[in-house]
């Protein structure tokens, strides 16, 4: 009798199982059929990945995806196509003039991101990168103010104090003695402005290494295959996700930072304290409306601390990357590195040798080097936008559903020859004002488009040359035989980010 339950048990799981099999490939299969249905040409998908790669074996990055998949899109003639994420249809857009119309011109129809947010259970995740609809139009209108040049100029000196201490730390610990893992220097140099910027907190990074700030920034970032997946999940389906509860930030990340803004804001406000820094702004906001339109709420102490966190993730993270990445070519070409430090000299000598906000601003090569490190290696490889509304591509018949992703991508467009000539070669001249003039605007996105780019370009670029002025003007850098060549991007990573670090010796001239 047991040896018979024991077999029809077994037959009926493994029906079980061959029937709810056969439902979620029929499933996909009719997913995959959406953009043929539309007449859109599509790339022909896998499950249950769709376009995209298992995160669980793929060690392709997130860029080299982006451009593969670009690749492959703009071999065929297409521009514009229809892929997969999972069984989520996603638009696809290759041409700039199209990217226009999505960016800028028709803005209103693709107001929102592609992100996921929980704020019941995550309230980092209530900030203005993930929102959208009303939430992210009063935020946005709420925080322009605070990047204008008399922002940036009060928040200045804190970049030039943690540019001198950079500075005394490659003098005094580093020039002329060991290699050094640069985006870890530059991750604390970042991490100090940030934090003094964003919380007004002295994080002391280069003489605390392990400082709670620099633990907890790493930890934003840091990826494994089973957080890819959860990610990829999430994404996909964001609904459950949310009914289940499922945060994006682990739960100690979320406690520290909450528990930062929360504790500075009430100390300032018991004590009367005033910084010129980005939360003081935040509370200002909090304390008063910036508009006589009643519509337009205060902010509330979930999106202090969402903006807050944003600022800090985004600002160390992104600027320190693109700086790792300058030096690494600044690296191997001296003679751009040459040219680059003669250019500090000369504007630091017309400034009193002091690092001054306009002087940052004279440094016009340097800014043609950033912008090509951010086109070899942008820092989001990959944007994304969603329809809000029914969408008709501009001198088509195809209509884009509401609610449909999009996908832009960035590494594909940047690696374009059509658009940058040689684009392995790195080459800041594709950046003088002569050359932008004629390329395509919508071809080159490091920072996004349209009212939705990035609202910290400015700071994240003066802070960029504050790190390399303050390195450069009195070192040579070169590469180090512990960097592993040609280098290899962290396919666990959104962030572009070289795996194993990259290794500079640094020496006094």
């Amino acid at each position: 009798m047991m040896a018979c339950l024991t077999g029809s048990l077994l037959t009926d799981l493994v029906a079980v199982f061959t029937t709810l099999v056969a439902v979620v490939y029929a499933y996909f299969k009719w997913s995959y059929q959406y953009w043929k249905k539309r007449g859109l040409p599509s790339l022909e998908p896998t499950i249950p990945f769709g376009n995209l790669p298992n995160p669980m074996i793929s060690n392709v990055s997130l860029a080299e995806q982006m451009d593969l998949l670009y690749k492959d899109a703009k071999s065929k003639g297409w521009k514009h196509c229809g892929i997969y994420t999972m069984a989520r249809p996603t638009w696809f857009v290759l041409d700039p003039d199209l990217l226009k119309h999505i960016f800028t011109k028709d803005f209103q129809q693709f107001t929102d991101r592609v992100a996921y947010h929980n704020e019941r259970d995550d309230r980092l995740t209530s900030n203005m990168f993930v929102l959208g609809g009303a939430r992210w139009k009063q935020l946005r209108t709420k925080l322009s103010p605070t990047f204008t040049s008399g922002k940036m100029k009060m928040m200045f000196q804190t970049m030039v104090d943690c540019g001198y201490i950079l500075e005394r730390y490659i003098e005094e610990d580093v020039a002329d003695k060991q290699p050094i893992d640069i985006k870890d220097v530059l991750g604390r140099f970042s991490t100090d402005i940030i934090g003094s910027c964003a919380f007004g907190l002295e994080c002391n990074t280069f003489k605390e290494p392990n400082s709670p700030f620099r633990v907890y920034g790493k930890k934003i970032f840091e990826g494994s295959v089973l957080d890819t997946a959860k990610d990829a999940f999430r994404l996909n389906f964001p609904n459950l996700a949310r009914a289940l509860r499922m945060r994006q930030f682990k739960s100690d990340i979320i406690d520290f930072y909450s528990k930062v803004v929360s504790d500075t804001i009430s100390y300032r406000e018991k004590n009367n304290v005033v910084r010129n820094d980005f939360l003081q702004m935040l509370i200002e906001l909090k304390n008063k409306d910036i508009a006589a339109d009643n519509s337009i709420n205060k902010l509330t102490m979930d999106e202090i601390i969402g903006q807050s966190f944003l600022f800090f993730a985004a600002g160390f993270e992104t600027s320190s990357t693109t700086m790792t990445f300058a030096l690494f070519e600044l690296s191997t070409k001296q003679e751009i590195q040459d040219k680059v430090r003669e250019e500090i000299r000369s504007v630091l000598a017309r400034h009193d040798g002091k690092i001054s906000y306009d002087s940052m601003n004279e440094l016009v090569y340097m800014k043609q080097v950033i912008d090509e490190t951010l086109r070899k290696y942008p820092a989001l490889p990959l944007l994304n936008r969603e329809a809000v509304e029914d969408y008709k591509v501009p001198g088509e018949d195809t209509i884009i559903e509401k609610g449909t992703s999009v996908f832009i991508p960035v590494m594909g467009l940047h690696y374009d020859k059509d658009f940058f000539e040689n684009p392995q070669v790195f080459d800041p001249d594709r950046f003088s004002a002569e050359n932008k003039k004629t390329r395509h605007q919508y071809c080159y996105l490091p920072f996004g488009e349209g009212p939705r780019n990035c609202i910290g370009e400015r700071f994240g670029v003066l802070q960029t040359k504050v790190g390399l002025t303050s390195l450069l003007r009195n070192h040579r850098i070169t590469l180090n035989a512990k960097t592993k060549v040609p280098l290899k991007l962290d396919p666990t990573s959104i962030i572009t980010t070289a795996v194993g670090g990259i290794w500079l010796n640094v020496k006094r001239v």
